[in-house]
């Protein structure tokens, strides 16, 4: 069992099922984690092939975790990388978000990647070592409104991605972190009101939501020998946002003008 096996945690819809998309284009094989098994069930049929493997897991649960990772070994035999894009947001002022909301997002989108990555780096080390991609989101670079728990764990996941890389790369084991900006997925139409993603082009310097398939360019990259020496580090796909100040829609105008 030489072809590279990848396992892709959320990866029901969204960035999760692109980069699981992306992994089988290129001869990898893949697992597919998902809590919600009717989707992940979906999901895994659209692809129509024996080189995934759906199985279903909330991150959260060291034993679910354990199961997920012993399941994926036992049908591939090896693990070459990991993509911990599983996570859930709580859109809250901060004095409105209950302790348990806090908590459950943290469990998932902080907790998941580090049981992932315990559960999974000696077993990528067997075979001489791997990568892992934390999908985190510019949400940890920037503050926002309604995002206390959701932007806090993935500042927290940021730090994380160092100290996993920091201990790992001993072992061969390479852990990176990307930061998608807007990105053009289900959820975003759904909870992006008109007015909010004109804000958003008014922030970002391409004047655009990213795609799925953009970040998972990004993280077949990382995941790629063309990455070999990069870890700990955080890259931001997102068309420029974090890079930008204020003054864009202005810029625009006065460009529209000729000027």
């Amino acid at each position: 069992m030489t072809a590279k096996v990848a396992i892709v945690t959320g990866a029901a819809r969204g960035i999760g099922l692109a980069v699981t998309r992306r992994f089988l284009a290129e001869g990898w094989r893949a697992a597919q984690l998902d809590i919600s098994g009717e989707e992940l069930a979906a999901a895994h049929a659209g692809l129509d092939t024996d080189a995934a493997l759906a199985v279903p897991c909330d991150v959260s649960d060291p034993d679910q975790v354990r199961a997920a990772v012993a399941a994926t070994r036992d049908r591939f035999g090896r693990i070459d990388a990991v993509v911990n894009n599983a996570g859930i947001a709580v859109f809250k002022p901060l004095l409105d978000t209950s302790y348990d909301e806090w908590s459950r997002v943290l469990a998932v989108n902080l907790n998941g990647p580090f049981l992932m990555v315990q559960e999974t780096a000696r077993v990528m080390a067997e075979t001489g070592g791997g990568a892992v991609v934390n999908i985190g989101s510019i949400s940890g670079l920037r503050a926002s409104t309604l995002r206390v728990a959701y932007g806090t764990s993935k500042a927290a996941l940021m730090h994380l991605t160092k100290q996993q890389a920091t201990e790992l790369g001993e072992i061969g084991v390479r852990v990176n972190l990307i930061a998608p900006g807007p990105v053009d997925t289900a959820m975003a139409k759904e909870v992006h009101t008109p007015a909010i993603r004109a804000d958003y082009h008014d922030a970002i310097p391409l004047n655009r939501y990213g795609l799925e398939e953009e970040i998972a360019n990004a993280v077949f990259f990382l995941c790629g020998d063309q990455a070999s020496y990069i870890t700990g580090q955080t890259l931001a796909v997102d068309g420029g946002f974090d890079a930008a100040g204020i003054g864009l829609p202005t810029l625009r105008r006065d460009n529209d003008r000729g000027f």
